[in-house]
């Protein structure tokens, strides 16, 4: 039964430890239900196995017998159903500049609530043009009353800070105490 399940193109160092490749003196025995059947010698144990009709897996020293098929069609489904319910988190922008009238504030201010009640970052940038760098004080102040804004459902990841032309603060999503 070992035959299925080697590939050629792997290494031996890469392959799942079962049946012949077994080389303790001893293991421990456990049988397709879970029931310990004993300490035995991995000869002992593959007679057990071959009787049944299944394969010997060693997760050094404690040997199962098992379906060896079946358990690696188990585990990749459920590696397949963790992956699904891995959120990712991305991270989205909001740019705007300093001389920002109320209600277009009000809008970027309504865009990052609903990127962080999303569960995504959100990266805020004011950015400057020619000599009104200068002004970077009203950004931060602008940055800082975004952050007061929105604090209910963020959290301030990263405080303003300048780069390049631009003044950048990161905000993420706040945790939710289940």
């Amino acid at each position: 039964m070992l035959d299925k399940f080697n590939n050629n193109k792997k290494s031996p160092r890469d392959l799942v430890i079962i049946n012949d490749r077994i080389k303790f003196p001893k293991i421990r025995l456990i049988d397709i239900e879970g029931e310990q059947l004993g300490i035995l010698t991995p000869k002992e144990a593959m007679l057990l196995a071959e009787k049944e009709g299944l394969d010997l897996k060693s997760t050094p020293p404690v040997c199962r017998i098992l379906d060896y098929g079946k358990y690696k069609f188990t585990q990749e489904k459920r590696a397949r159903e963790a992956k699904k319910k891995q959120h990712t988190v991305n991270i989205k922008e909001v740019k705007m500049r300093y001389k920002i009238d109320e209600h277009d504030y009000k809008v970027r201010v309504n865009q990052a609530i609903r990127f962080l009640k999303s569960g995504d970052k959100v990266k805020v940038t004011v950015n400057f043009r020619g000599r009104e760098i200068q002004h970077s004080h009203l950004a931060i102040d602008l940055l800082t009353r975004m952050a007061s804004d929105v604090i209910y459902v963020a959290e301030i990841q990263q405080k303003p800070v300048k780069d390049g032309r631009n003044i950048i603060m990161m905000l993420s999503p706040k945790k939710q105490n289940n």
